[in-house]
């Protein structure tokens, strides 16, 4: 959810007049200029075009009194919980949204002039998908000051080329290091685990070598894709499950730095 904060004067004093137009949910009267309007700012900063435009939609469809101040949406508190339901759908549908880094907020500053678009956007990907705070002026990329190693460590690994654009169709399956593991590790302990043998054979061929889990260095993860699509291979050979626990101990131990 965006970050929210609230402005305005005394809550108690609310009108319980109908506001032209708004469905009863929003049976209120919001003068965004009333200085005894208690407020509710939400901060969009770093939202794309394509999720503005799905959150104006939604907002004009449902009637949602509400107001705009540059990159913030307001509306009455009267409504703030029905409102952050709306921002938990919209999250579902068509996030995850940015972590805006705040004016105010200790920053450290990154300047990627020369930085190619594809590196960029994989960058803005990444990002969002950490929640980490930050902005942008241009090219230029302020995050949360306790956050600089982290995205230091990140800019080394996109310029080596470690890290794969994080598009949602290139993904790796959520949770396919954890259970690459623990399906290695059942078979190097038991060839007959019939359980470890369904996950590999479900999951191996929905693996990419190029579209490694979030975090996780396109070198390594290539070592890993192959070790198991080399086990898949044994289970389709048909071999015993001596060899397949010989196979299945070589993906655990590649995997096991990582889990």
């Amino acid at each position: 959810m965006p970050f929210v904060n609230k402005f305005g004067g005394d809550s108690e004093e609310e009108s319980t007049d109908v506001a032209a137009g708004a469905p009863p949910a929003f049976d209120v009267d919001f003068d965004p200029n009333d200085p005894n309007q208690v407020k509710v700012h939400y901060n969009l900063t770093g939202w794309g075009l394509d999720q503005r435009a799905e959150l104006a939609e939604t907002l004009a469809e449902l009637g949602v009194p509400h107001t705009w101040e540059g990159e913030e949406l307001v509306v009455p508190e009267q409504i703030e919980d029905e409102v952050d339901a709306l921002f938990d759908r919209l999250e579902a549908e068509i996030g995850p949204f940015p972590v805006p880094l705040l004016d105010g907020d200790a920053s450290t500053e990154f300047g990627l002039d020369e930085w190619p678009f594809r590196d960029i956007e994989t960058l803005k990907e990444a990002l969002i998908e950490a929640e980490i705070p930050h902005t942008w002026q241009g090219r230029t990329l302020l995050v949360a000051h306790d956050a600089e190693q982290v995205v230091d460590d990140l800019l080394d690994a996109i310029e080596a080329g470690e890290v794969a654009s994080l598009d949602e169709d290139a993904e790796a399956p959520d949770g396919a290091l954890h259970d690459l593991y623990v399906a290695a590790d059942q078979l190097a302990r038991d060839g007959t685990n019939g359980a470890a043998r369904t996950v590999v054979l479900d999951l191996v061929p929905q693996l990419s070598p190029t579209a490694p889990p979030f975090g996780l260095a396109v070198r390594a993860w290539t070592v890993i894709v192959e070790r198991a699509r080399e086990l898949l291979g044994q289970f389709e050979d048909g071999v015993g499950p001596d060899q397949l626990a010989e196979f299945a101990d070589e993906l655990r131990a590649v995997c096991r730095p990582y889990v």
